[in-house]
C-alpha cells in the first residue's frame, strides 16, 4: 500500500527550525508520537503500533507490531510462524515482526494530528520566549492592568501574560480595584498550568522602595549614590539607608529633593507610607543613631562579636525611639542588621543602681 506523504508538511517544519528555533527531527517525533495515539483511538485498534515519518518527504508509514508463535492466538498482536515466513523466511518463533498498513482516511487524521502538534509546539515555543524574556526582568518594576481583587489575589494585565499578586505580596493598606493601573515589582516568575508562565508580583516587597527611588533618582540609577539596605513595614513606613563616596554629594538630600518632590513621588505611589531616608556610615555608632531617627541618642554600647546595640535615649524620647507598637525600632534594627535594646536615661540609672546595691551586698 502507498504511503501518506506530505511533503508540505516538511517545507512547513523547515521553517518552523528556521525562524521559531524548532527543531524537525523533535516535532517529527511528536508526530509519530500522536499519530500512534490518533490511530488507535480513531480505530479502536488494540494492536502495537510504530509510526516512522520520512524526515525529507513527509511520506508516513505505519506498522502493526507482532509476536511471531508457532500458532497465534490473538491476531492483533500475533502472527503465525507460517504466515511470519510468508514475509521473510529467516524469523522464528519469539521474533517481531513489523506489518506496514495505510487505514483508510488516515491521510487527513494523519494531517489534522500533524498540525495539532505544531501548534502545540508552537504555543510551547511562545510561551519558553515569555517565560525567558520575564525571567530576565526578575527584580524589575512592571506596570499592569487589575484584572481581578480580592483579599487573597489580584490578577494583573502585563500584555502577554498575567501577574499573579498574592496577599502576603500586598500592602496591607491598600485596596486593589478591577482596571485600576498599579505597579510591582517581581519577585519571581512560574510555569502555571499547562506550561503557562506566570509572574509573581509583589508590592509589600522591601527592593519594591529600592527600585522605585532608582526610577525616581538618577543619581542612584547611575550610581553615584548607593542604597546600602532598606527596611519595610509595608503600608506604613520604611527606612532606607543611602551613601555616596562623593564628600560633595549630599546623598539624603539628593534623594528627598527640593521640597521633598522626589522622595513625594515615591510616597504618593505607595499611597502615603513614610519613608526616612537615612544617611549610611560605617561607623556602627553613627549608623544605628542615624536609624532611630527621629529620636534624639544620648549614647550607644555596641557588642561587635554578637552586633548588639545597648542604646540609652532621654525618658522623653523612648517611645519616639521605640516608636507606635515597636515599629521605629524593629525597622532600624533591620535596616542595620544589629540588635538594638532601648533604654531610657530613668531606666538605665535603675538598672546601675541595682547593680550597685548589689555588688555592695556581695562585698558585705
Amino acid at each position: 500500500m502507498k504511503a501518506i506523504d506530505n511533503k508540505e508538511l516538511i517545507l512547513a517544519l523547515d521553517e518552523l527550525e528556521k525562524e521559531k528555533g524548532i527543531k524537525k527531527s523533535y516535532v517529527i517525533e511528536a508526530i509519530e508520537t500522536a499519530l500512534v495515539t490518533a490511530y488507535k483511538r480513531n480505530f479502536d485498534a488494540l494492536e502495537n503500533v510504530r509510526v516512522d515519518m520520512d524526515k525529507d518527504t513527509g511520506a508516513t508509514h505505519i506498522y502493526s507490531i507482532k509476536e511471531v508463535m508457532e500458532n497465534a492466538n490473538d491476531d492483533a498482536l500475533e502472527i503465525s510462524l507460517e504466515e511470519a515466513h510468508k514475509i521473510n523466511k529467516e524469523l522464528k518463533v519469539g521474533d517481531q515482526v513489523d506489518i506496514e498498513i495505510v487505514p483508510r482516511n488516515f491521510g487527513r487524521i494523519a494531517a489534522q494530528t500533524a498540525k495539532q502538534v505544531i501548534i502545540q509546539k508552537l504555543r510551547e515555543v511562545e510561551r519558553d520566549l515569555i517565560f525567558n524574556e520575564f525571567n530576565d526582568r526578575k527584580g524589575e518594576i512592571v506596570s499592569g492592568m487589575i484584572q481581578k481583587a480580592d483579599k487573597n489575589i489580584v490578577v494583573m494585565d502585563l500584555g502577554r501574560l498575567e501577574g499573579i499578586m498574592p496577599a502576603k505580596e500586598q500592602i496591607p493598606t491598600e485596596k486593589y480595584k478591577v482596571n485600576e493601573k498599579i505597579k510591582g515589582y517581581v519577585v519571581d516568575v512560574e510555569r502555571g498550568l499547562k506550561g503557562v508562565p506566570q509572574v509573581i508580583v509583589s508590592r509589600s516587597h522591601p527592593d519594591f522602595v529600592r527600585k522605585l527611588l532608582e526610577l525616581e533618582i538618577p543619581e542612584i540609577y547611575e550610581g553615584v549614590i548607593e542604597i546600602k539596605s532598606v527596611s519595610r513595614d509595608a503600608g506604613n513606613r520604611s527606612k532606607v539607608a543611602v551613601y555616596s563616596p562623593d564628600p560633595n554629594i549630599d546623598p539624603v538630600g539628593s534623594c528627598v529633593g527640593q521640597r521633598g518632590i522626589r522622595i513625594q513621588n515615591i510616597i504618593n505611589e505607595l499611597n502615603g507610607e513614610k519613608i526616612d531616608v537615612i544617611e549610611w556610615n560605617e561607623d556602627p555608632s553613627i549608623f544605628i543613631s542615624s536609624a532611630l531617627l527621629p529620636a534624639k541618642i544620648m549614647a550607644i554600647d555596641l557588642k561587635e562579636e554578637e552586633k548588639f546595640a545597648q542604646v540609652i535615649v532621654p525618658d522623653d524620647q523612648l517611645s519616639l525611639a521605640i516608636g507606635k507598637a515597636g515599629q521605629n525600632a524593629r525597622l532600624a534594627a533591620r535596616l542595620t542588621n544589629w540588635k538594638i535594646d532601648i533604654k531610657s536615661e530613668s531606666q538605665f540609672r535603675e538598672i546601675l543602681e541595682k547593680g550597685q546595691e548589689e555588688s555592695n551586698k556581695e562585698e558585705e
